[in-house]
């Protein structure tokens, strides 16, 4: 009779055990798929990973995990975790993703078509989880470019609010200049359409040939062969 409820009382702890194992390893696995997705992410995390019952699930020897159709890999979030063997379930579980970097946000009110200006900006440091996708965090990507919209004082700038500068107009006379492996020839010509920074652009030149080149800053267009 002891031998029987010793044998039972093995039975029951270990089965517990692996139950209490499952769980730290079901929570693990989400969490390193986190890391693994955050692995090129600019900026520091932290991640915190929430509370977990995986009492009542079979026992699992193969996991799997993913991200929802929804979900995000920052701010707070579920992350999906799948048994493959020898059992079939998938549960969700929750993190806490907090990311710590760099954002641009204005200084002051910025009406639509304005030009910013170094002084037009302030470069915060904190958690960046919350933001809206491609907010700007390195303020000489903003300088010299013009608003689309109006943004009041304090506002975060994503990049696709902002319009390069146009370097080149259309009729404008420009520098061509043709690099090679050595060599470097410079020209002029007619623009025949506008174009930003770095934008490819249509010269005609006063052989009446037309080329296409990158404009520079500076106004010119450079052509690589």
């Amino acid at each position: 009779m002891l031998l029987r409820f010793l044998v039972l009382f093995f039975l029951l702890t270990h089965s517990w055990l692996t139950l209490a194992a499952d769980s730290a390893t079901i929570v693990d696995t989400a969490e390193q798929h986190i890391r693994l997705q955050m692995k090129n992410l600019a900026g520091k995390a932290t991640i915190t990973m929430g509370q977990f019952d995986a009492s009542r699930l079979a026992p699992c020897s193969v996991l799997e995990a993913f991200t929802p159709p929804g979900s995000k890999i920052v701010g707070r979030t579920t992350i999906g975790v799948r048994c493959l063997s020898p059992n079939s379930w998938t549960v969700l579980v929750p993190a806490q993703i907090a990311v710590a970097g760099n954002y641009v946000t204005t200084s002051r009110a910025l009406i639509a078509g304005q030009v910013i200006g170094e002084a037009d900006l302030v470069t915060l440091s904190g958690d960046i989880s919350h933001l809206a996708t491609g907010v700007a965090s390195d303020p000489a990507s903003v300088v010299g470019k013009t608003l689309r919209n109006s943004l009041g004082a304090g506002q975060t700038i994503r990049m696709d609010q902002l319009v390069a500068p146009i370097v080149i107009r259309a009729g404008q006379t420009v520098r061509v200049i043709s690099k090679g492996n050595g060599f470097a020839v410079s020209a002029e010509g007619k623009a025949i359409n506008n174009a930003t920074l770095g934008q490819s652009t249509q010269i005609r030149m006063n052989s009446g040939q037309t080329i296409s080149g990158t404009a520079r800053a500076d106004g010119s267009v450079e052509i690589e062969f």
